[in-house]
């Protein structure tokens, strides 16, 4: 942009937007007139032209106009605008934001579809290296994910004056992340360290006494909290401690199920997480090519179009993804220890396959007579329907969350979709779905032997088992005198 030009507009820009001390709010509505401003002046490549510059100068004389003629005091009184709030006249100039009218649309299509393309790439090799690799992925993500999240309430000037106290939100976070975890692999952990005495020792101590160091590790950090309360600086630190406890819940409530679903078999974490992706990008190319009428005024590029294309285009995935991803054992089978190698099981009557006939008319046209289906396939439309209905929810109340802080993107780790929480708001709720829809209408509680020894082993120590063992005995030597 020239500089001349640069410089009428910071002019026009201070006019026309409220006094302010936020300089990101000054910021916010710079880049807003320069963007529109470029478009309706149909400028290329953002460059500042004469006809946005008289659309904005027309602005400015008519509110300096208004303010004049209402107060012809010698001393123009500016109101200061709410921080959620968009002047009227640029919302008049700035139109409509489907992305239909979207000039860089293709551009913003090639840069997203690139860095997706490398997404699913990673995600293919992870999922192939199994159930811990897709584990460890997950504690990544939520890590990133409490990292963007608790940099929107930060304040740099705060922050130095409280010099260590950004670590007390990582002490919470991990304390966190050591009583979910614990909980959730206590028992697969135990099973894999049973043929070492030492370790196996260790272990059952941890997963006896793992409540007891979590909560004096939460302890710990609340007094570390009160003792660092600062005068002329509650209000910051409290705001900050309950911000922490929200990221918290937000960020482990989802990642907990979507845990307890990969263990549960990597197909219960995949299919759930594909459907979103799928319903994700067929919602854009609906939007992108057909989109005309907007959905909802939180997500202004939400159209009905690509809303019900997605739909429809999800549930059909759903089925078929079901019958390709239900016939490797490597995907439908439990781990139900920490050990990295190939899994073999039986896979039980939800994948295997059931033969239904087709009509006659069908038949007559095509050359099969039925088709084979995995009963799973019908569990999987129900996710469908919700990771085409329910869960785009999600993503507008992130786009709310945005727009209350005044942000495009919780971060910019990943280009052409912004941060990792960006990319992880519809999958919270799906993560919570799947579990709940797998422990009520799929799991089936049964006491198998296996069960009940895994069970004796995550549960009692070695001179327990010793000590059942001997009854037990006993117990068998009594039945054979009496069937004597």
């Amino acid at each position: 942009m020239p500089k001349d030009n640069l410089t009428s507009l910071s002019k026009l820009v201070a006019f026309l937007v409220p006094e302010t001390q936020d300089e990101l709010e000054m910021l916010y509505y710079f880049n807003w007139i320069v963007s529109h401003v470029a478009m309706k002046g149909s400028c290329h490549n953002h460059i500042f032209c004469n006809s946005g510059v008289e659309q904005i100068t027309v602005i400015a004389m008519h509110k300096d106009h208004n303010t004049s003629s209402s107060a012809p005091s010698t001393r123009r009184i500016r109101h200061r605008r709410r921080s959620n709030e968009i002047p009227h006249e640029l919302s008049k100039l700035n139109g409509t934001h489907l992305l239909i009218n979207d000039q860089d649309k293709y551009k913003s299509m090639w840069i997203r579809a690139h860095s997706s393309l490398w997404m699913v790439g990673g995600f293919l090799v992870i999922i192939y290296l199994g159930h811990l690799y897709i584990w460890a992925t997950v504690v990544v993500i939520q890590i990133f994910m409490a990292r963007e999240l608790f940099n929107l309430l930060r304040r740099a000037h705060e922050d130095r004056r409280l010099p260590g106290f950004r670590l007390l939100n990582w002490h919470f976070f991990f304390t966190a992340m050591l009583f979910v975890y614990g909980r959730i692999i206590s028992q697969r952990l135990v099973n894999t360290v049973t043929s070492d005495k030492f370790f196996y020792r260790l272990v059952s101590g941890f997963v006896k006494y793992q409540m007891v160091i979590c909560y004096f590790l939460y302890i710990a950090g609340f007094m570390w909290f009160i003792l660092a309360l600062k005068k002329k600086m509650y209000e910051y630190q409290f705001g900050q401690y309950a911000w922490t406890h929200m990221i918290l819940i937000i960020v482990f409530t989802q990642s907990a199920f979507t845990v307890a679903n990969i263990f549960e078999g990597i197909f219960w974490f995949l299919l759930p997480a594909s459907l979103i992706a799928i319903n994700d990008v067929a919602a854009y190319i609906f939007g992108f090519f057909f989109g005309k009428t907007p959905l909802i005024k939180l997500s202004p590029k939400k159209t009905w179009e690509g809303f019900i294309g997605a739909s429809v285009a999800t549930v059909i995935s759903a089925f078929v993804l079901a019958n390709i991803l239900g016939n490797f054992q490597w995907l439908t089978c439990p781990r139900k220890d920490l050990s990295a190698g190939w899994l073999k099981c039986d896979p039980g009557p939800l994948f295997k396959a059931e033969n239904y006939p087709l009509p006659g008319w069908i038949s007559d046209w095509f050359p099969w007579k039925e088709i084979s289906v995995l009963p799973v396939q019908w569990h999987a439309m129900w996710l469908g329907l919700f990771a085409s209905i329910i869960a785009p929810f999600g993503g507008f109340f992130a786009s709310g969350f945005k727009r209350a802080f005044k942000i495009k993107d919780f971060g910019d780790s990943i280009p052409g979709h912004g941060g990792f929480t960006d990319r992880m708001d519809c999958q919270m709720i799906m993560a919570v779905f799947a579990y709940i829809y797998h422990q009520s209408f799929v799991f089936q509680q049964d006491y198998s032997v296996e069960t009940v020894l895994d069970q004796i082993l995550g549960s009692l120590t070695l001179e327990e088992q010793q000590i059942l063992y001997l009854k037990l005995r006993q117990i068998f030597q009594e039945r054979q005198l009496k069937g004597t």
